[in-house]
Formats: C-alpha cells, sequence, structure tokens
C-alpha cells in the first residue's frame, strides 16, 4: 500500500503514533518519526517541540525534501495548561504543516489526528474563528483567560480539536494544484496514555459516553484509518472528518434529532 513512500509521523514516541508508524512501515513505507521524547521505533527520528517556533523551523530546515505523507498525530491531552494545548494541538501543527508544503512531493497526503472532542464545531464559530486566528506571536495566554479555556472541564482541547477540523475543511483545496490532499480522523476515547488524564477533566460527561460504548479504542482500530487517509485510495477525499469512534459520533447525532 505504501511500497517506496516516505511518510512522517508526529507523536511517534507512543500511543496512536508509534502504531501507525509500525502499520506503516508493515505497509512498506519509510517512517520519519518526530517527538519530544526520544524512540528508535521508525527509520529516522527528530526530536522537536511542537510548542516551540524556533523548534518547529529547525525541524522544517532538516526534514529531507520529498516525503510522500504527513500524519499530524501529535497532541497533549486536556489536563495540560491551556497555552500549551492550543499551541501543540493546533498552532504549532498549522505551523509545521503549511511550512513543509514546499518540501512534501507531488501528490502527498496529509492527515491530521483530530477528535471526537471537535464534533461540536458548528455551535463555537466565533471563537473557533478566534483561535485559528492565533500564531506564536498572538498573546495565546491572554486568548486562552479571555476565553475561559484556563479553567477546568477541557475546553481548551475541545477548542483545539475543533478548529482542527474546521483549518482541514478550509484547506481542502489549498494545495490541489500540486495533488496534495489533506483529512483528518476523529477518534472516539481511545485506550492510550492519555486516556486517563481525559476522563479525569471531562468526569461524568465521559463517563455517560463511555458506558453506551462496547469498548474504548485502541491504537490498533485507529492506525489503519491514518494510513488510509496517506494512501491513494483517499486521493479524492479533500477536507473530510474521518470519525473512527466505535459509532459514538452517530450516538450523539441519533440523539441530537430524536433517531
Amino acid at each position: 500500500m505504501h511500497n517506496g513512500k516516505t511518510i512522517i509521523v508526529t507523536g511517534v514516541a507512543s500511543g496512536i503514533g508509534a502504531e501507525t508508524c509500525k502499520v506503516l512501515k508493515s505497509q512498506g513505507a519509510t517512517v520519519i518519526g518526530v517527538d519530544r521524547n526520544e524512540t528508535d521505533i521508525a527509520d529516522q527520528f527528530f526530536k522537536a517541540d511542537l510548542s516551540d517556533p524556533s523548534s518547529i523551523d529547525a525541524l522544517i530546515d532538516t526534514l529531507p525534501a520529498g516525503a510522500d505523507g504527513l500524519a499530524n498525530v501529535a497532541g497533549v491531552p486536556p489536563t495540560a495548561p491551556a497555552e500549551a494545548v492550543m499551541k501543540v494541538n493546533l498552532i504549532g501543527l498549522r505551523r509545521l504543516t503549511v511550512g513543509l508544503i514546499t518540501k512534501l512531493a507531488d501528490n502527498a497526503s496529509i492527515a491530521n489526528l483530530a477528535s471526537l472532542a471537535g464534533f461540536g464545531w458548528a455551535s463555537a464559530i466565533e471563537q473557533n474563528k478566534a483561535a485559528l486566528a492565533l500564531d506564536f506571536d498572538s498573546d495565546i495566554a491572554g486568548f486562552c483567560a479571555e476565553n475561559g479555556l484556563d479553567q477546568p472541564g477541557g475546553r481548551s482541547y475541545f477548542l483545539s480539536k475543533e478548529s482542527l477540523v474546521i483549518w482541514t475543511m478550509q484547506n481542502r483545496w489549498t494545495w490541489r494544484d500540486r495533488g496534495i490532499n489533506m483529512n483528518c480522523i476523529s477518534p472516539g476515547p481511545v485506550d492510550t496514555p492519555i486516556l486517563k488524564d481525559f476522563l479525569e477533566t471531562l468526569g461524568e460527561r465521559a463517563e455517560e459516553d463511555m458506558k453506551v460504548m462496547d469498548r474504548p479504542g485502541t491504537p490498533r482500530d485507529i492506525a489503519p484509518v491514518v494510513s488510509f487517509a496517506l494512501g491513494a485510495g483517499a486521493n479524492w477525499l479533500r477536507g473530510a472528518n474521518i470519525t473512527s469512534d466505535g459509532g459514538m459520533s452517530s450516538h450523539i447525532l441519533c440523539g441530537m434529532h430524536d433517531l
């Protein structure tokens, strides 16, 4: 499926990133891994901090040209400080992606790991527009305080994922002249090192959601979907949000519309 391809995977040291690396390698890809924690799982590894613009820029300069895909899997949980959540999950991801466009091969694919937490983007349009206007020169801490993102409840995480879904849709055709497509994958609750943090932050809301599921997902459920989004079979998917969530988004929609 990916024979002869080179694919960059961020967040490669653990969880979905590590499993995505394994799947891609098993399908013939050469994987360039990126993480703030060192690992030997990838064919090549580059250490970077996606909350730091200088680290991102140095990574862009260092990564070899010609990659056929970029999997933006790196992220921090809702228990992290709100400013860090916004920087890593949204602002840093965008800076890295845009900075790598000229280094990607023609017909490359970009897969962004969003979340079921981004499901409600349509009910917070103005807040998402404001979030999408942020960059590393913005007063990110001030934005978080003004919007209550530093309060309990994980709003920073939800907003970062909502904005990522929107940004993916907005850029559905941005690099179409080079054949580059971009989509996102929205997992539901996944049994990774951050699941405990997620449940701790969301409390009763998460517990109620989990009761209707047969089980939480695993990285093995999500990684093949990321691999598909990076493959030729997904070439005509542009700006799509693939919900790999055990049916949770369908459950929510049926409840919303009395179905």
